[in-house]
């Protein structure tokens, strides 16, 4: 059932569907949080690092230029985002990403941007 309004369609039977399909605001709230906590640079480089190998604090303060103080804050961040895990071996701590659907997320938002040079 559509009903026009000052030149406006409303399409009741397609709006009840989307409402039907659509996620709870629960779920939603976490999905942004999600891309919140991916939407810091020092993040998105641990992140860029760890796609090519598991790595203790020291070797991704390294690669980043930042401190071990820094990076430790952003690791527990991304641990706390369920986006990477670790494993300690003696006393040494080291980190990966949690799992395929981390490297999907960075390499769906990667391929998006470049893309977007080449259409340019």
């Amino acid at each position: 059932m559509k009903r026009e309004n000052d030149n406006e369609v409303v399409d009741f039977v397609k709006i009840n569907k989307i409402k039907k399909l659509m996620p709870s605001d629960d779920l939603l709230f976490e999905i942004a949080e999600v891309f919140k906590v991916l939407g810091d640079t020092t993040r998105m480089k641990i992140i860029s690092a760890l796609l090519e190998s598991e790595l203790c604090v020291g070797d991704i303060a390294e690669i980043t230029n930042s401190t071990q103080s820094a990076i430790s804050h952003q690791l527990r961040v991304l641990k706390q985002s369920k986006l990477v895990k670790f494993r300690k071996e003696g006393k040494i701590v080291y980190y990966s990403l949690d799992d395929d659907h981390v490297i999907t997320l960075y390499e769906i938002a990667k391929k998006h941007i470049e893309e977007g040079y080449v259409h340019k």
